[in-house]
């Protein structure tokens, strides 16, 4: 859902918490005694340019995604283990070139950047395969279905040529799922699965994509092309409902009746060893399971006190429990219909774009769009996919309209600033249409800890730009706010201390003013997607603590366009390297 940013808003002591957490568990990188060795033949620009070419030759919907020029779009992902094998040795040997060059320390250079990204990203999926992924995802979260149908919507279509390229495509999605249930089986035999109960609505969910509202038909009626309409219609009535029907007919007859009734990961084998290693890659630092929880907590305390301030001044009498329920079930506080959710969110987006350059020198050049989800994939509670690197095609903004009556205003405006602008939208599209500037890798690669951690802050931002309507909308802030914190003590609470989801249920629904169904919804996301949720509040309070330590630094100096510029330069650094850059502009800027 979606975050937000802040000024003078700091809690010091937790702020230094975070930082000394980012510190003690920054993953240790080589640092070269020289510049990288440009005159070797091999260096950081030739293994990132290596890398770049086998990652999109591995993961073709990429360049779909990105629209990068030149590149085709006639084939998925290879989803085989024998495929995933190979990538893996290729990551080995990629890791320990890197290793041997070490870290550039000229910070901010485009080795420097490429460098820190690229090694984080291997070194983290090399941790992480004793979680062995692979072989279990398969929840309302993690199956196949909730990301790859989406790259139809994209598809491009304008000649003949690229007709032809999604035919083949489409060809090849009957392959792909029946890999997964092929892995899926696998996993069953060695004592992998997904909770039973993130799996239970799988087979409804994925059946929804067999109607005629499915991506994989709608990409037909895109174009004016009644022979390409009826040849997208016959792979989708012969190859791809069949496999549908496979894969949701082995899920509801063989995989839920073994699937574990456990939810911690650490039910699965390794699993105590995986959840560490999933934090890490998720936000970049690994912080313990312990100190995760203990800052939920923390922030847990502070929220609330801005939440009973706002109560006191505007809804006397009102307790913190009581008021966020209410916001949920009051026709006061909710919607009628589901275009008065979009139209709501359609303004505030209106408005947000309005004000953006007052705190931003970077604005990204393509637009972004809202669109409600579609019926296979209802049940998400709000997600930014992106625009294209040339800008030409927007951002979107997938939110969550139905049930209209049971979804509060109160949180439409915080989320829709985390996806779009200031959040999501703003720092992704940056990042892509950077250029030359940078490597591809440090445009196209990602990491949740700094763009959660973003869009979290931005949330904050939106309030510093007086974006929110009134005090309800306000407490919607807040109430994301402890949403992100209560993911700290609920995702360390389920994966290592034994929390069941009624508990986790229950903190949620006391903490925050989601609707219910989202939080049904979002609890089978943690318990799904270990570590993932952690990110958020994480990567949040490192770049408010790099803020507060450049405003209390340069003093008159210190001006929010420049710093904001310094975060979103570089593409999605890690934590650590966004501390390291912002140091660098501190020192630089007390010298001019």
């Amino acid at each position: 859902m979606a975050h937000r940013v802040l000024t003078r808003f700091t809690c010091i002591a937790v702020a230094t918490c975070a930082a000394l957490l980012i510190s003690a568990c920054e993953s240790e990188t080589p640092v070269a005694e020289e510049p990288a060795a440009e005159s070797a033949e091999r260096n950081i620009e030739t293994i990132a340019d290596e890398v770049l070419a086998a990652m999109l030759e591995r993961n073709p919907t990429m360049a779909t995604s990105y629209l990068i020029e030149g590149a085709r779009h006639d084939r998925l992902f290879d989803n085989s283990l024998q495929a995933l094998a190979e990538w893996q040795a290729r990551e080995d040997i990629w890791l320990a070139e890197l290793n041997a060059i070490g870290e550039p320390t000229d910070v901010g250079s485009r080795d420097w950047v490429t460098f820190g990204i690229l090694h984080e990203q291997l070194a983290a999926s090399q941790a992480t395969r004793i979680c062995r992924k692979e072989l279990w995802e398969t929840s309302t979260t993690t199956a196949w279905y909730t990301g790859m149908p989406f790259v139809f919507d994209i598809q491009p279509l304008e000649s003949d040529d690229l007709k032809e390229q999604a035919l083949a495509r489409l060809g090849e999605v009957d392959r792909f799922i029946d890999n997964e249930v092929s892995n899926l089986k696998k996993g069953l035999q060695m004592g992998y699965s997904s909770p039973r109960l993130t799996v239970a609505a799988v087979p409804d969910e994925v059946r929804a994509l067999r109607d005629d509202n499915s991506p994989f038909l709608a990409m037909g009626a895109r174009v004016e092309d009644e022979v390409f309409e009826g040849e997208v219609r016959t792979i989708f009535n012969e190859e791809i409902i069949p496999a549908i029907d496979r894969f949701a007919n082995f899920i509801e007859g063989e995989y839920l009746e073994q699937a574990r009734e456990e939810i911690a990961i650490s039910h699965n084998p390794n699993g105590a060893e995986c959840y560490p290693a999933l934090v890490r890659s998720f936000a970049t630092i690994q912080p313990t399971a312990d100190e995760i929880h203990a800052l939920g907590v923390a922030q847990m305390s502070k929220i609330r006190g801005e939440m009973q301030a706002i109560l006191a001044e505007h809804y006397e009498g009102e307790s913190v429990e009581k008021f966020v329920r209410r916001i949920n079930i009051d026709a006061e506080f909710t919607f009628r219909s589901e275009d008065e959710v979009l139209q709501y969110s359609v303004d505030s987006l209106d408005a947000a774009k309005e004000k953006m350059a007052d705190v931003f020198g970077l604005l990204p050049k393509a637009d972004v769009v809202i669109k409600p989800y579609p019926a296979f994939a209802a049940s998400g509670v709000g997600e930014y996919h992106s625009s294209s690197e040339d800008g030409s095609r927007p951002g979107i903004f997938y939110i969550a309209v139905r049930n209209p009556e049971n979804r509060s205003r109160a949180t439409q405006q915080s989320t829709l600033y985390h996806e779009t602008y200031p959040g999501h939208h703003l720092q992704g599209a940056i990042a892509l249409e950077l250029g030359d500037k940078v490597h591809s890798l440090a445009r196209y690669l990602w990491n949740s800890g700094y763009g959660e951690g973003w869009a979290l802050y931005s949330e904050r931002v939106a309030q510093e730009l007086d974006l929110y309507n009134g005090p309800l909308d306000l407490m919607g802030l807040l109430s994301d706010q402890a949403a992100r914190a209560a993911r700290l003590v609920i995702d360390s609470g389920i994966h290592t201390k034994g929390w069941t989801r009624q508990q986790s249920v229950d903190y949620m629904m006391n903490n925050t003013g989601w609707a219910p169904v989202d939080i049904q919804n979002d609890i089978n996301r943690y318990i799904s997607w270990p570590g993932q949720a952690n990110s958020y509040m994480l990567g949040m309070l490192e770049i408010r603590r790099l803020r507060t330590l450049a405003e209390v630094e340069l003093g008159e100096q210190f001006d929010i366009r420049d710093f904001h510029d310094r975060i979103l330069e570089n593409g999605s650094m890690t934590l650590p390297m966004t501390e390291k850059a912002v140091l660098a502009w501190i020192e630089k800027t007390k010298q001019e």
